[in-house]
């Protein structure tokens, strides 16, 4: 009798349990059919498209999921097969649309996916459908566009005279403003493009450092903002503290300073 009761018991148990049978992958589509997304700044508070899709139908053994469907809408160029650490991605609760306006797209592309304005450039889009805890992954087709994203004013107003030099003890150097021979050429910025510097440098292994425009001017320096690290965060135009943390080990660095996203990016040779 007992064993019959537990058999029973157990028959019960295995009918509550609920099975995920499968869904649709969701059909993505776009309010821009043409090959071309145009993106402008005279019209940055305009639409630049709608993207729609279909319900994925989550099923459950149990009948259609009454769980919540979350959905992410993501960016990549052509190529990077929507690996790229750059990729930009949207989440979105429960709709199936999403409406974009011009300066919203036109950010992910030049922050995010960090591309070149005024050139063109090939992208592409999907649509990423789960469950709680990113379960019964489906994904949407992709859809492709050719965008040419417009400069926009940088977060931080790069060097006036479009010269920038490091100088701290996290280097040889020390703290010298105006840096003597041969740190004002071994410590001085590559201007890559308007907003873009990069130095490659030696740093002794702690210890900070500043970035100044002008040799013995400190009152036009950057500083890091609060919750910066060593290796990359936020920056200002501003003559106060805190300075940038030199890396913990020693060794030679790459540091790149993108004042039209207003942070800093350090990485090891």
């Amino acid at each position: 009798m007992s064993l019959l009761v537990a058999l029973i018991a157990s028959c019960k148990k295995d009918e509550n349990k609920v099975y995920y049978e499968g869904g649709t992958n969701p059909v993505l589509t776009s309010s821009v059919t043409t090959s071309a997304l145009p993106l402008a700044f005279g019209n940055k508070d305009k639409e630049a498209l709608v993207l729609s899709w279909t319900n994925p139908d989550y099923k459950m053994n149990t009948g259609i999921s009454s769980q919540d469907v979350s959905y992410q809408v993501e960016i990549d160029t052509t190529g990077s097969n929507f690996t790229s650490n750059k990729k930009q991605t949207v989440a979105i609760s429960k709709e199936l649309s999403k409406s974009f306006l011009v300066s919203e797209f036109n950010g992910y592309l030049l922050n995010q996916l960090q591309l070149v304005p005024g050139m063109s450039h090939n992208i592409e889009l999907r649509l990423r459908s789960s469950l709680i805890n990113s379960s019964a992954i489906l994904y949407s087709n992709v859809l492709k566009y050719t965008v040419t994203p417009y400069a926009i004013p940088p977060v931080v107003a790069p060097p006036t005279d479009g010269t920038l030099w490091l100088t701290g003890d996290a280097t040889v150097s020390g703290y010298a403003n105006p840096l003597g021979t041969p740190y004002d050429v071994s410590q001085k910025f590559t201007r890559v493009s308007n907003t873009l510097y990069e130095l490659t440098v030696n740093f002794k292994g702690g210890g900070a450092y500043k970035l100044i425009q002008k040799q013995g001017d400190w009152s036009t320096q950057y500083h890091m903002l609060t919750g910066g690290a060593w290796d990359g965060g936020d920056f200002e135009l501003k003559d106060s503290d805190p300075g940038f943390p030199g890396p913990a080990a020693a060794g030679q660095y790459k540091i790149s300073v993108d004042f039209q996203r207003g942070k800093y990016a350090v990485t090891k040779l």
